[in-house]
């Protein structure tokens, strides 16, 4: 009788401290697997280039301070600047947007215009790896060295955080071109700029595509 009775105490012991341990176990495995909050200025990015018809002949900026957003840059389609804003409103920390994206107006030249410049531009063997697919991933896909992308922004839009998969966005606007995105070099910059004023047809092209140049950006940043 008193080995049972021992028997059962044991058992009783152990279960009682399996029992216990899982209790103390729990907090620490909900504890991991928790997430870190992602960042608004990041967040409104997702939402951004979650927009399905947002391309290569748009352009998406963007300012958040204290939960007010200041959306700029060119829609192409004429239902991406509400799709956009309706987008950044979908995240929590944002309070008021301001929408100052401008829609470009229909053209059937500058239809012409735009994709010859972009085939120019992306079937180049220089720039081919730009393309989509071709060796670069950029927008969401990667986290830029945890730095703002555009320190200063583009000449159009300084101070702003851009969104986009494509590096380099071309703008045309009543035959107006205008480059937009990102670069790994002056010399990608250069040729760029010098393929897109290869096509006839346009009255200007202007080069706004800011250079990715860590070592020269983070000298200016500390």
């Amino acid at each position: 009788m008193r080995t049972h009775s021992r028997l059962h105490t044991f058992i009783g012991i152990s279960l009682l401290a399996i029992t216990m341990g899982g209790l103390a176990t729990r907090p620490v495995l909900a504890a991991k697997a928790q997430k870190p909050p992602v960042p608004p200025v990041e967040a409104i990015r997702k939402q951004l280039l979650k927009l399905p018809y947002y391309g290569v002949f748009d352009f998406l900026s963007y300012k958040y301070d204290n939960g007010a957003v200041t959306l700029m840059g060119y829609s192409y389609r004429g239902t991406l600047k509400g799709d956009a804003e309706r987008a950044v409103k979908r995240v929590p920390e944002v309070t008021s947007v301001v929408n100052k994206i401008d829609e470009l107006s229909p053209s059937s030249m500058d239809d012409e215009l735009r994709w010859k410049i972009y085939f120019r531009i992306y079937d180049d063997p220089f720039l081919s790896r730009y393309a989509p697919g071709g060796g670069l991933l950029w927008g969401h896909r990667h986290a830029f060295r945890g730095r703002t992308f555009f320190p200063l922004g583009p000449a159009r839009f300084p101070g702003t955080e851009p969104a986009g998969d494509y590096p380099i966005h071309i703008v045309v606007d009543k035959g107006r071109v205008t480059l937009l995105g990102v670069v790994d070099n002056e010399s990608d910059k250069t040729v760029a700029g010098m393929k897109a004023r290869e096509v006839p047809g346009s009255f200007n092209v202007d080069n706004e595509l800011v250079v990715d140049n860590p070592t020269t950006r983070d000298h200016k940043t500390t």
